[in-house]
């Protein structure tokens, strides 16, 4: 697999992939009306992307203002080889500021990805979206070792 930044062709293979992520684990909780827009949020000013040898989107990263991690996600397909680690290096080399991200209470492997991975945990809120049980999401934030 290649990491390379996004560019807006790429924006449609990036909806499939998302498609597959959360057919197997609802993220995000709720499909997006425009899945494009889901992906280029506001304040995002860098997106990169994991691709195989055929230019299938597989891995997906953004980084939003205040650098903050933001739609990093692996597809089911491509787990297992470290492609979210490498993500996440791609955007540390890129910005080389410490970096924060937020993660729903129910991503549990994604946060165990997390503190595996060294980030720690700052806090704990309540987002203004609902989980996979209609409440307001309990949200872990993380900061970069």
């Amino acid at each position: 697999m290649r990491i390379r930044p996004r560019t807006p062709a790429d924006l449609d293979a990036c909806v499939e992939a998302l498609a597959q992520v959360q057919a197997a684990d609802r993220y995000p909780v709720d499909w997006p009306d425009d899945p494009g827009a889901w992906l280029t949020p506001t304040g995002l000013t860098s997106a990169w992307i994991a691709v195989d040898a055929d230019g299938a989107v597989h891995g997906h990263v953004g980084l939003g203002a205040d650098a903050e991690i933001t739609r990093l996600f692996v597809t089911p397909a491509a787990r297992g080889q470290g492609l979210a680690a490498r993500l996440l290096d791609t955007v540390r080399a890129a910005v080389r500021t410490p970096l924060k991200l937020e993660v729903s209470a129910e991503g549990q492997a994604a946060i165990a990805f997390y503190e595996r991975t060294g980030w720690r945990r700052v806090a704990t809120t309540r987002a203004d979206w609902l989980d996979s049980t209609g409440e307001p999401a309990v949200v872990h934030h993380y900061v970069t070792p």
